[in-house]
């Protein structure tokens, strides 16, 4: 291809690239309907893009969505089982929807993974509120 000619490919890529900027852009300003709009087309065209799967899903619990969140975070550890963010996130979505027990594996995960101070803070959070709520104990 002559350097006259445009290169299509290249141009869908760049494309992409800027419209996952994009929506970066509009989640970080606080506007995650709008990022995910802008996710659509990526969406659908980059299945295997554990990053474009990754924003999305934060866009979704943003917008408290959790079940997209929820299916998004499963998405992102089914093409990348050592994200630990996405494993933290999932927890965080799972405690949104009450679901402490499920919620805390997912954590436990994210934090032997990657011992972050926030990560430990929300096991600590869920565990306490398991043991407060007697969840997975027999009643007495």
């Amino acid at each position: 291809m002559s350097a006259a000619q445009p290169d299509p490919d290249q141009d869908r890529a760049v494309s992409a690239v800027d419209e996952f900027r994009r929506a970066e852009e509009l989640l970080e300003r606080r506007r995650p309907l709008d990022a995910l709009k802008a996710l659509a087309p990526l969406l659908e065209t980059e299945h295997a893009a554990a990053s474009v799967h990754l924003l999305a899903a934060r866009a979704y619990l943003a917008s408290a969505q959790f079940q997209r969140a929820e299916a998004g975070f499963l998405r992102v550890i089914e093409l990348d089982p050592a994200d630990h963010y996405a494993r933290f996130a999932l927890g965080r979505t799972l405690q949104r929807q009450s679901r402490l027990a499920e919620a805390r594996t997912q954590l436990r995960m994210a934090a032997a993974m990657d011992p972050r101070p926030e990560y430990q803070e929300a096991l600590g959070e869920v565990s306490a509120s398991i043991a407060v709520r007697g969840i997975g104990h027999p009643p007495a």
